[in-house]
Order: C-alpha cells, then sequence, then structure tokens
C-alpha cells in the first residue's frame, strides 16, 4: 500500500437497501467501479452523464456540408470562374448549418 497513490483507506456502512440506491445512482451513471464512484461523489459532489446522440447526428450533417463546400471550392479553384449557382448553394449550406447548429442548441437548453 506505501507504493499506492491512493493509500488512506476509508470505511464506512451501508444499509442493504442504501447499497441498492448507489447501485442504481452507479447504473445512471454508467460507472461500474463502487470506488470511483463513491469517491468521485464525495470529492465533486456530482457526476454528469451527457448524452451525444444529438451531437452525432449534427457533425455528421456539418461533415457533409463542409464536403459539399469543399467540392464548390475545387471546381471553383480549377476553372477560375465563381458561378452564380455556386454561391447559392453556399449560401444554402451555410443557411443548412445554422439550422442545425441551432437545433442542438435548443436541445442543449432544453431543461430536464
Amino acid at each position: 500500500m506505501a507504493n499506492r497513490e491512493r493509500n488512506v483507506k476509508i470505511t464506512f456502512f451501508l444499509s442493504e437497501r442504501e447499497r441498492e440506491f448507489l447501485k442504481k445512482k452507479m447504473a445512471i451513471a454508467k460507472v461500474k467501479n463502487m470506488s470511483a464512484y463513491i469517491r468521485k461523489m464525495s470529492i465533486d459532489g456530482y457526476i454528469l452523464n451527457v448524452n451525444f446522440d444529438e451531437f452525432k447526428e449534427v457533425f455528421a450533417n456539418v461533415g457533409k456540408i463542409g464536403g459539399n463546400i469543399n467540392q464548390i471550392a475545387k471546381r471553383v479553384n480549377t476553372t477560375g470562374n465563381v458561378y452564380a449557382v455556386d454561391v447559392t448553394e453556399i449560401k444554402t449550406k451555410q443557411e443548412e448549418l445554422w439550422q442545425l447548429l441551432n437545433s442542438l442548441l435548443s436541445v442543449i437548453k432544453k431543461p430536464g
């Protein structure tokens, strides 16, 4: 134990009901190590468990939009010409990006 970073042992007792409650809270936080969970909760007082599903969709769409804009930029650099249709498409893609980001922001701000 002398070479451990955490060499102070703390012991406490729980009722069976409290232990089950603790296990449920650990499951919600997606933490499997009880010692780590108790340490984190005792020091920081909370654990955040963020669901990034909405982010994944937005990031995928942003990547697609970026790819489309890169194709337009390549075409402009190759031909040396800027076409009205290209400018319109860039503006459309930019508007789509703003809509995606605004929808993500509304999800983040949503209470509960």
